[in-house]
């Protein structure tokens, strides 16, 4: 367990041990130490399965095909991309289980998704299931996220680059204009607000993540969630390396002591090897204080350092509720 603790300690710069340092301080004093972990999807851990399944309202379709995607990640997913389709799924979901729903889909050309063809849909399931709901929003206008809001989606999901040349060259959208346009209407219908800031998107390079971190400390955020470049095959970004465990750890610091209230979780996407497993563990001592997938080193780390780990089946979004959570 020594071992274990001296790797950390050994890639921590004296600055960085005053960063973290001082990231640890405020977590502890701001949110206490229970540390949640996640189950999401329906991911597999052991005998236990997530129970907060994502449906794509576009299937396999994405037309603005960003640099780090492509459509990639929607393949998984469950596909609904029809009202009385999704209507099915999401009864159906309900019925077997399911806690909530991640909704979610590809984009058009303007970073939009289709959601006036679903909004008496999600209602309608909602009224039936009571299942928790989040969105991944796309880069919505203030109208839409209102309606969703309506419907009875809670939460509005929104990835948030840090400059107009990462919104242009990995998004494909005119600039930040839409990106901040998408925040504010987030925020101003009433669904909670949990932006994502995908780290590395400069093909692997830590880059404007710093002054993204900056806008959404602006809109006053209800949580935070750090994923990691995940280099798919078949995108632009397939050969790309992600950036080092210390970059993200130190991403996670400066979030901490930039937005001391937020609850800031280290995401599903990122690295499944050693170097994953270093991220969760300085994403820990750096000020997270929820992750989704898990690693069991991650879990030593947290108790090893005083923590009280307490699991959920739900997106990492999810504020810690007791019917959601297992042992």
């Amino acid at each position: 367990m020594k071992l274990e603790e001296n790797v950390c300690e050994a890639l921590l710069s004296s600055d960085d041990k005053a960063l973290f340092k001082e990231a640890w301080e405020i977590t502890r004093a701001r949110h206490g130490n229970a540390f949640t972990f996640y189950l999401p999807g329906m991911v597999r851990y052991g005998n236990v399965r997530g129970r907060y399944p994502a449906v794509s309202i576009t299937g396999d379709k994405c037309l603005l095909q960003c640099e780090h995607c492509r459509g990639k990640l929607l393949a998984p997913m469950l596909k609904a991309d029809r009202p009385d389709t999704f209507k099915k799924v999401g009864v159906e979901l309900g019925r077997k289980g399911a806690q909530g729903l991640l909704l979610t889909g590809g984009s058009d050309y303007d970073g939009r998704l289709p959601w006036e063809q679903f909004f008496s849909a999600i209602k309608e399931v909602n009224k039936k299931t009571g299942l928790y709901l989040s969105a991944h929003t796309g880069f919505s206008d203030l109208a839409s996220c209102v309606e969703l809001r309506k419907a009875g989606v809670r939460q509005g999901l929104l990835d948030v680059m840090g400059d107009d040349q990462t919104a242009a060259s990995v998004y494909h959208l005119e600039g930040l204009k839409p990106v901040l346009q998408g925040l504010e209407a987030i925020k101003e219908s009433g669904m909670e607000l949990v932006p994502h800031v995908v780290a590395g998107l400069q093909y692997g390079r830590i880059a404007a993540e710093k002054k993204a971190l900056e806008i959404i400390r602006s809109f006053d955020p209800d949580a935070l969630v750090i994923v990691v470049l995940t280099p798919l095959k078949e995108t632009p970004m397939a050969g790309v390396s992600y950036p080092d465990p210390m970059e993200i750890g130190r991403l996670i610091a400066v979030a901490r002591t930039m937005m001391p209230d937020v609850p800031i979780s280290l995401g599903c996407e990122r690295p499944r090897n050693r170097d994953g497993w270093l991220m969760e563990k300085l994403a820990i001592r750096a000020g997270a204080n929820r992750m989704a997938v898990w690693s069991e080193p991650a879990i030593a780390e947290a108790r090893r350092l005083g923590l009280k780990p307490r699991f959920q089946t739900t997106c990492c979004s999810v504020q810690f509720r007791e019917e959601f959570s297992f042992d």
